[in-house]
């Protein structure tokens, strides 16, 4: 394991029911999940999952309902126990934790963030966003520089002794997040935390959360079911589908080479030129051309470079990381970069028995 791994999931199996020993070995043979319920009454919640998670980086689970991501993040803090497999954080298999242990790996190490807010009724939006530091024993004088700091950061400053009924829906999950943050725990974990929220709200929410991680760079692992949140905020993507993973790596990676037909059909509805960046399509080559139509930075969408060019098809930019050129792009390059491709001949894919890992 890397130094820069900060979880590390190995061939992990969840199967819900009475005899979970016996249906395991019925999928380890090739069963899936449909005929695994009508078959043996079993549900298959998770398949053979393997996925590193790197330190300081935004790993996406996405997938629809019953795909298993809710399950996945549930055994990264044992809410969920496993059928088989380990889990390691910061190289230690907390399957093997004791009960004090585990109580000091959700209080210390590990935050989450709930699509339903969880905030408690009869406190105050302050002791709401100080509750992790209250349920290591300190009182709320103790807390309470450390609680507004975090309640200010998210855009709650002076909504301390309000309570979280008096607040939209937005502002409560904002006092989820500064409770998470104030945990000052190295890892968030974040189960749908914005699927409630009004398209607007959740597009704010999603540009808090970006700023608040380039300064803090936590180690957040947000499961949703929503494409295009995933590739806005996921360093590294994972796609779930039934149990198992179809595919995972880079989401830009993914939107250009899609390993299945499940991925080409995720991804056939989606904005490509506000999805795909300059770093995706251009020419990887430090040699300065002859005619630049000017710079632009390799996190440059392919939407922002089309209204830079002004409908000119014929254009060629450099793309610049940290003030040096890495590529070019040219305008007929990006144009054949919003047709979507069908899957790469390099992305076979795997059948649901088989790990595949990506770091």
């Amino acid at each position: 394991m890397t130094d820069d791994i900060r979880i590390s999931i190995r061939n992990l199996y969840k199967i819900f029911g009475d005899d979970p020993a016996t249906a395991i070995q019925a999928v380890k043979a090739g069963m899936g999940k449909a005929e695994l319920l009508e078959k043996h009454n079993h549900v298959l919640g998770l398949h053979d999952i393997n996925v590193d998670m790197k330190a300081g980086k935004i790993t996406v689970i996405m997938g629809l309902s019953g795909s298993g991501k809710s399950t996945l993040i549930r055994h990264l803090n044992r809410l969920i126990e496993p059928t088989e497999g380990s889990i390691h954080v910061d190289g230690e298999n907390v399957l093997t934790y004791n009960e004090n242990q585990l109580r000091q790996l959700r209080r210390e190490q590990m935050s989450m963030v709930f699509q339903k807010f969880a905030l408690l009724p009869h406190r105050t939006v302050l002791e709401n966003a100080g509750l992790a530091l209250w349920v290591r024993g300190h009182d709320v004088k103790d807390f309470e520089e450390e609680a507004n700091k975090w309640l200010t950061r998210v855009g709650l400053e002076g909504n301390g002794n309000q309570y979280p009924h008096q607040l939209s829906g937005g502002m409560q999950q904002r006092v989820g997040i500064a409770r998470a943050l104030s945990s000052n725990s190295p890892i968030m974990l974040m189960d749908e935390a914005f699927s409630a929220l009004d398209p607007l709200i959740r597009t704010d929410m999603q540009d808090l959360l970006l700023d608040l991680q380039q300064e803090l760079q936590k180690t957040i692992v947000f499961i949703t079911h929503d494409l295009d949140e995933s590739l806005k905020l996921a360093d590294h993507l994972v796609i779930l589908k039934d149990g198992y993973i179809v595919q995972q790596g880079e989401p830009q990676d993914i939107v250009m080479h899609p390993n299945d037909p499940y991925i080409i059909d995720f991804i056939s509805d989606i904005n490509r030129a506000r999805v795909l960046r300059a770093r995706s399509v251009m020419q990887k080559t430090t040699q300065i051309p002859e005619q630049s139509a000017g710079q632009i930075t390799e996190h440059t969408n392919l939407e922002e470079v089309i209204a830079k060019s002004d409908g000119a098809t014929d254009l060629v930019y450099q793309v610049m990381r940290n003030g040096e050129q890495v590529g070019l792009l040219s305008m007929q390059a990006l144009m054949k970069a919003l047709v979507p491709t069908h899957a790469a001949t390099r992305g076979i894919h795997k059948p649901a028995g088989e790990p595949e890992v990506i770091q």
